[in-house]
């Protein structure tokens, strides 16, 4: 199950879409059955998540919380993606790419990182960016990169 948290109340995204297409890819990723939260937020929220959590004193576009429930808890919570729409808002405009599919990415690039796919070395990223352009191209997303 997918659940959105609007915080900010940004009407630019479509709540019903994103979670329609998170939930499949959740799903085609084999954890069908799990809960991932997706919190929309403003600039000062994300930048004080980074500042605590990855040490880093700016606004980013999406940060992904894997859940930390203790095994012995019956729950399949996959954790939280965070997602700035300014902030993706400011790089659609800049990289000339429409918001709604700079956004979309942002959501399936978060859940890849609950998923455990990450992009610090070389291999990974391009592991990761193979399995975005995949997942991008089934919902009618061009090549984001």
């Amino acid at each position: 199950m997918v659940i959105i948290q609007n915080s900010i109340h940004d009407l630019s995204v479509n709540e019903d879409d994103l979670s329609c297409i998170l939930q499949r890819v959740v799903k085609e990723l084999g954890n069908g059955e799990s809960e991932l939260l997706v919190r929309l937020v403003d600039k000062a929220e994300i930048q004080n998540l980074n500042k605590v959590y990855r040490y880093k004193d700016k606004s980013t576009n999406v940060l992904s919380f894997p859940s930390d429930l203790p095994i012995e808890i019956d729950e399949n919570i996959l954790g939280d993606v965070v997602i700035c729409t300014e902030v993706v808002l400011k790089e659609s405009i800049e990289q000339h790419k429409s918001f709604n599919n700079h956004f979309m990415h942002m959501a399936v690039h978060g859940t890849l990182h609950l998923f455990g796919y990450d992009h610090i070395d070389t291999k990974d990223a391009q592991k990761m960016a193979n399995l975005e352009r995949k997942i991008l191209a089934k919902i009618g997303i061009n090549n984001p990169y």
